[in-house]
């Protein structure tokens, strides 16, 4: 019965853990272009349905900031105004892929992004109503360019 309610209590306190995931593991700095390209939208009206850059209006990204530093910093400039004034909670960087996760105070709205180094695709993906049955997802698809020559 102990181990029993060990168990369980260690679950239950795993569950409730706010835990930050860093693993930086280059320090890099990058400046990109990226160009919209496509997105794919849960909510309402659409049923994860996908929509081309000629199927919707969306802005490109003039200038991403990208400053990775070891051992745990992590920054993500100009993405969106949710990740201008927002502390990430996930930030993983290494010599292919960048990903960092943020949520709002009441853990009901994230934001999250993996960039790919190799291929120069950013997936930036934003999910509201987390708390409720119906999440609604926005997840938009940037072909990147870096305008740093030395990285």
């Amino acid at each position: 019965m102990k181990i029993f309610l060990s168990i369980f209590s260690l679950l239950f306190c795993i569950n409730f853990a706010q835990a930050q995931n860093t693993n930086i593991t280059l320090n890099s700095d990058l400046n990109l272009n990226c160009k919209f390209e496509k997105v794919i939208l849960k909510n309402p009206n659409h049923n994860f349905e996908s929509f081309t850059k000629d199927q919707i209006q969306r802005k490109d990204i003039d200038k991403l900031i990208i400053e990775s530093k070891t051992p745990d910093i992590l920054i993500v400039k100009n993405l969106s105004e949710f990740f201008n004034k927002i502390d990430l909670e996930v930030k993983i960087s290494n010599k292919d892929i960048f990903l960092i996760q943020a949520f709002d105070k009441e853990r009901n709205y994230s934001e999250s992004a993996v960039y790919t180094r190799k291929t120069g695709e950013l997936i930036h993906e934003i999910t509201t109503n987390i708390k409720q049955e119906e999440k609604e997802k926005d997840i938009s698809f940037y072909s990147c360019k870096n305008n740093n020559k030395d990285t």
